[in-house]
């Protein structure tokens, strides 16, 4: 545990450009106090200590705005950016190297006992103020936007945008994405105007296939006037 310790301690650090040294970190980062606490009380959870590991969260919580129950099971590198309004439930599962930010929500829609709280599998990126609710799973390497409400499963590779959260596939960007180091997320309007776009040339042809073909049937079949009727 104590090497584990070493290593969120050393994750913030290289995952957070603003931090400058090791005991900047200790001290300031609200996110490092909260897991580091997270582990202490998962092990005390672990070995039947269970009211002294939600004695040591709900303080850690009330330290940090960030409430992690003891019971949640949090793989290697996980880091939390800023921390404030983070909320992981009892049940949630979470995969190694996964990145989230502020306002963060890992909720249940259920009252009832048992698995009600998501996983979220390696290599994800969740953005601030993001929900994900439910015992759905999240693939892993994907993206989940700011301010998404997740309530579905995702697959791996993917991009989650918007309320209800709409997936984006995204696949070879995110493959590209891990050589550059850069983030991408699509958004998913600018791609339907995109593909409108690329319709409209098709659809002036028809229109115009169509005038021609009504100015030659009208050609080919005059509408007598009234003087000609007469």
């Amino acid at each position: 545990m104590l090497n584990q310790i070493k290593e969120d301690v050393q994750v913030a650090l290289e995952k957070d450009p603003a931090s400058r040294n090791l005991l900047e970190v200790i001290v300031c980062y609200p996110g490092v106090h909260a897991l580091v606490a997270h582990r202490i009380s998962h092990w005390l959870w672990n070995h039947e200590w269970k009211f002294s590991g939600r004695v040591l969260s709900y303080f850690f919580r009330w330290l940090t705005g960030i409430e992690i129950h003891p019971a949640a099971q949090i793989g290697r590198r996980f880091f939390i950016d800023h921390g404030m309004g983070v909320v992981i439930g009892e049940t949630s599962v979470i995969g190694d190297n996964v990145f989230i930010y502020h306002g963060v929500t890992l909720g249940g829609l259920s009252t009832k006992s048992g698995k009600r709280h998501p996983t979220i599998g390696d290599n994800v990126v969740i953005g601030a103020g993001a929900q994900v609710l439910g015992p759905v799973t999240v693939g892993r390497n994907t993206k989940i936007g700011s301010g998404s409400v997740v309530l579905q499963e995702v697959p791996e590779y993917s991009t989650v945008i918007g309320v209800p959260g709409r997936v984006v596939f995204s696949g070879i960007s995110s493959e590209l994405e891990q050589i550059t180091g850069e983030e991408s997320f699509p958004d998913p309007v600018a791609k339907a105007i995109e593909c409108m776009l690329d319709r409209l040339p098709k659809m002036e042809k028809e229109i115009r296939s169509l005038r021609e073909a009504i100015n030659e049937q009208k050609e080919s079949h005059p509408v007598p006037t009234k003087n000609q009727e007469e």
